[in-house]
């Protein structure tokens, strides 16, 4: 990994007098926009990077990308006409679907499906989130039942045709969806991933008498069974595709206006990358995508250090999302992905996530104290940061209990208000408690924030059955740093790693992925009864289709990866899991034998059991194609065997007592040095707390590793 150069606003403002001509071609830019800050890596032609962060503009996400952009132009002392013309590629991981769904405010949706099926939304597989809550209420519907038609139509399990589409019933229910002012449409028939013949016809007729409706065809939006995460997998994709058209048209617009020429690229949910003109036709893809950059970033890190199996955990303004990485790779998961009470079955990276951020509000109901889910966000974010908030969050505790600096926050371009912070923890927490001091109720905000993060990590760990004690956190975000020492200390855990980019790291991410598409055809059959031919015909129509769609946006397909994928259960099994095929060869009884005995292998890995004399159910195959670009070389950090020097002391509320706590500057810092805690590494962008008992040592790839 680069080397994240930071600087001080003094220092801007040196560089930016020494410069006087534009920069060379060849920038870089990754724009990660999260709930409270929109974070930005500028990677230079020499591969040296500089990390910004942004206020999100919730209201129109691209005026906070642009802005960012404008100080990224600042720091480099060129125009933004400048910077857009010189830069190579921008890579965009954005929020507006997840937004979408947490607001419930996308596009009016109808659906139109097969008779008799109209409810099967609502069935949800029988699934209810807290089986222990008989009061919890049903989701949001994204179609009303009086907006949900079924008509008649019929295909057998084989594609055949046993009941001719009605079309006098499906341009009736158009005509109603008119009159109910429908937005977006969503098209789900049993068995349409097999012939999309009726699902097309319905969108020919929907384009006559809803000619500005938006379209999605379950068959093109997932192309495979089971019926119910088809038919909610559509539904999502109608609901937020005008909502990500539009703010992508919108921004792809305003950066062409500015100077750049170049296609706009997305992160998708499975962590690679397309265009935003394909994502676009294609919105649910981006849905939970935005923890995948900072999982990426961190795969990259942690292998700079040897390290292939470690937990992930990033820590924003707003949420905490935790996902475990084994043999250097995060787990894909393709079926049971519930996000905002819906289930997308794409594959999708497997981030957890929760409602435990710098932003997280703490408030006592019912005499508990609780904090979060509920953010601050951007505005008016944390009492301390001056700009109207009123309510007590985990940053205002952390400035009151003396970890951050509040003349040196944001690189000192913001001043934290700690009396208006104390002022609110007393009268909103230490009162309704009846605790005897400010500081103790500020250390019971960061204690539970920390509890709540904690069982995150032990959730994802043990749910895969793994000890969380035998593997190091990777932690990142803007205020990860400062928490990971804390929750490894609770856990158990004896290492964690944190980068000297963590604030921006899921932008960093962005820069280090490459263009992915994943496509998959429904192939539903006994494996032993699979065909070679037929399966190998399959293969190559998947790959040029694959190939098509990454000439289409532009990607050089001479070094591109075809992986061929199956997806497989056990006769009677409702999900299926997905198994790397070996070969890119025919698919002979050979191949087939090792294919089924990979199945059980990973079937016991996961499930700790295989039932291997069951013949199991080919459900799909697919083959998952990437273009591969080129990888920047990791710069290394000078060393020193200087000890590391302290610029000073700080008082700090640790274990229940104010402690002389040394400071240090984290941009002086040198590979090898170490900094015994108590102690806080300062760096621009985020605050590093090496806690009592706990070593801090820097390498020379910029990791901070604290054991």
């Amino acid at each position: 990994m680069s080397r994240a150069k930071t600087s001080s606003p003094t220092t801007r403002r040196k560089k930016a007098s020494r410069k006087k001509t534009a920069a060379p071609r060849g920038y870089r830019i990754g724009i990660d926009v999260g709930g409270t800050f929109t974070d930005l890596v500028l990677m230079r032609p020499d591969q040296s990077i500089h990390i910004d962060k942004t206020a999100t503009t919730p209201e129109d996400q691209s005026r906070g990308v642009l802005e960012g952009l404008r100080r990224l132009a600042d720091f480099e002392a060129i125009s933004l006409g400048e910077l857009l013309g010189q830069t190579d590629r921008i890579v965009h991981g954005t929020t507006t679907a997840d937004n979408t769904l947490i607001q419930m405010n996308g596009a009016r949706t109808g659906l139109i499906t097969s008779e008799g099926h109209r409810d099967e939304i609502e069935l949800r597989r029988g699934f209810k989130e807290n089986i222990w809550d008989p009061a919890l209420p049903p989701p949001t519907p994204i179609a009303r039942r009086r907006e949900r038609y079924g008509v008649p139509e019929r295909l057998d399990h084989r594609g055949n045709v046993v009941e001719p589409l009605d079309e006098t019933a499906v341009r009736r229910a158009l005509r109603r969806m008119k009159k109910q002012e429908i937005e977006s449409l969503a098209v789900v028939f049993l068995f349409s991933f097999l012939d999309g013949t009726h699902e097309k016809r319905v969108r020919e007729i929907a384009r006559e008498e809803l000619p500005e409706v938006d379209i999605s065809l379950s068959h093109e939006v997932l192309p495979k069974a089971p019926e119910f995460e088809r038919t909610s997998t559509t539904l999502v994709n109608a609901f937020v595709a005008p909502v990500i058209r539009k703010y992508l048209g919108n921004l792809q617009r305003q950066l062409a206006e500015e100077g750049f020429a170049q296609e706009l690229l997305m992160i998708q949910s499975n962590g690679g990358l397309m265009t935003a003109g394909w994502v676009a036709d294609r919105a649910v893809n981006v849905l939970g995508s935005g923890p995948a950059g900072g999982v990426i970033a961190a795969c990259h890190t942690a292998a700079a250090a040897g390290v292939q199996d470690f937990i992930s955990v990033d820590m924003g303004g707003t949420s905490y999302d935790v996902c475990l990485v084994r043999d250097g790779q995060p787990a894909v998961e393709s079926s049971w992905n519930w996000h905002h009470r819906y289930l997308i079955g794409l594959p999708m990276v497997d981030v957890q996530s929760v409602g435990a951020g710098g932003g997280s509000i703490a408030s006592v109901v019912a005499g508990a104290l609780h904090v979060g889910p509920e953010s601050a966000g951007a505005q008016p974010g944390p009492i301390c940061y001056r700009r109207g908030g009123t309510r007590p969050t985990v940053t205002d505790a952390n400035a009151v209990l003396g970890y951050l600096n509040p003349d040196f926050f944001y690189g000192g371009e913001l001043s934290l208000d700690i009396d208006a912070a104390r002022k609110a923890i007393d009268t909103q927490i230490r009162k309704p408690l009846g605790l005897s001091s400010v500081e103790e109720a500020a250390l019971g905000i960061f204690r539970l924030v920390n509890a709540n993060m904690a069982n995150a990590i032990q959730r994802v760990s043990a749910s895969r059955g793994v000890d969380a004690r035998s593997l190091p956190l990777v932690a990142f975000g803007g205020n990860g740093a400062l928490h990971a020492g804390m929750q490894a200390r609770e856990l158990g855990i004896r290492k964690v790693m944190v980068p000297k980019s963590a604030p921006t790291f899921s932008a960093l991410g962005l820069l280090l992925t490459d263009p992915k598409i994943i496509e998959l055809r429904s192939c539903i059959t006994p494996v032993d009864q699979v065909r070679s031919r037929d399966l190998q015909k399959l293969f190559r129509d998947i790959e040029k289709t694959a190939k098509a769609a990454l000439k289409a946006a532009g990607f050089t397909t001479s070094k591109a990866r075809f992986e061929r994928i199956a997806h497989i259960c056990y006769p009677g099994q409702t999900f299926d899991m997905k198994v790397p095929i070996r070969t890119d060869g025919p698919m002979d009884h050979e191949a087939l034998q090792l294919l089924i005995d990979d199945f059980h292998a990973l079937h016991e890995k996961v499930h700790t059991y295989a039932s291997r004399d069951q013949n199991p159910i080919l459900r799909a195959v697919g083959i998952e194609a990437s273009a591969p670009s080129e990888a920047p070389p990791r710069n290394r950090l000078r060393g020193s065997r200087k000890p590391a020097r302290p610029r000073g002391k700080r008082r700090t509320f640790l274990d229940g007592r104010w402690v002389p706590t040394a400071i240090y500057d984290g941009e002086a810092l040198r590979a090898q040095q170490s900094v015994q805690g108590p102690a806080i590494i300062e760096e621009r962008l985020t605050t590093v707390v090496v806690y009592p008992g706990q070593v801090a040592r820097l390498d020379a790839h910029g990791i901070y590793h604290i054991e």
